[in-house]
């Protein structure tokens, strides 16, 4: 076998590699970001249980109950990409959250067995959401690390893949809390 064959054969597996590798990554990134979905129907099915569960109660947030229900009709449309899916998710874990401080403005609702039971879901989702989030970032890091970095980011390019976006947190939750206004 001449040189040349064989310097061409170590370049043609070399490219097999590296286009494999690519693959397998946005692979990951989807496969985990399916997951992510599957956790978000979750957290959608109970939000029409917690609104009704709630509502009765709290008639001053009714605006805020028709933000939830809007945000989950949204966000349980089909053919949504996945950046809108991410920015719809910061909104409606925003919504929730304020939905759950004014849960604590209620005596009556904090004693409620079945709000207490939600609550306790919604925890749990919230929970399983964020360890699903921690993975797809992870994941998405690995894939955007590959496509920039040289020699895979030649292959990334031929190929016509793209960053994806990473869950980040909204700017409103990274300012501390204001301990005073809690208490007052």
């Amino acid at each position: 076998m001449s040189t040349s064959l064989i310097i061409l054969g170590v370049l043609a597996l070399i490219l097999v590699l590296m286009y494999n590798s690519l693959v397998g990554k946005k692979n990951q990134v989807e496969n985990i970001f399916a997951s992510v979905d599957t956790v978000f129907k979750k957290r959608y099915d109970l939000i029409p249980n917690l609104v009704a569960s709630v509502s009765k109660y709290m008639e001053h947030e009714k605006s805020l109950l028709e933000e939830v229900t809007k945000l989950r009709s949204e966000a349980t449309k089909p053919n949504l990409s996945d950046a809108h899916k991410i920015a719809l998710d910061a909104k409606v874990t925003s919504a929730l959250g304020s939905i759950m401080v004014a849960v604590e403005a209620y005596p009556e609702l904090k004693a409620n067995e079945n709000v207490m039971h939600l609550q306790h879901t919604l925890h749990e989702v919230e929970e399983q959401i964020s360890a699903a989030r921690r993975a797809y970032n992870q994941a998405v890091t690995d894939y955007n690390n590959a496509i920039e970095m040289i020699p895979t980011s030649f292959m990334a390019s031929l190929m016509h893949y793209g960053r994806k976006q990473v869950f980040e947190i909204d700017v409103s939750e990274r300012q501390n809390v204001n301990v005073k206004e809690l208490f007052s």
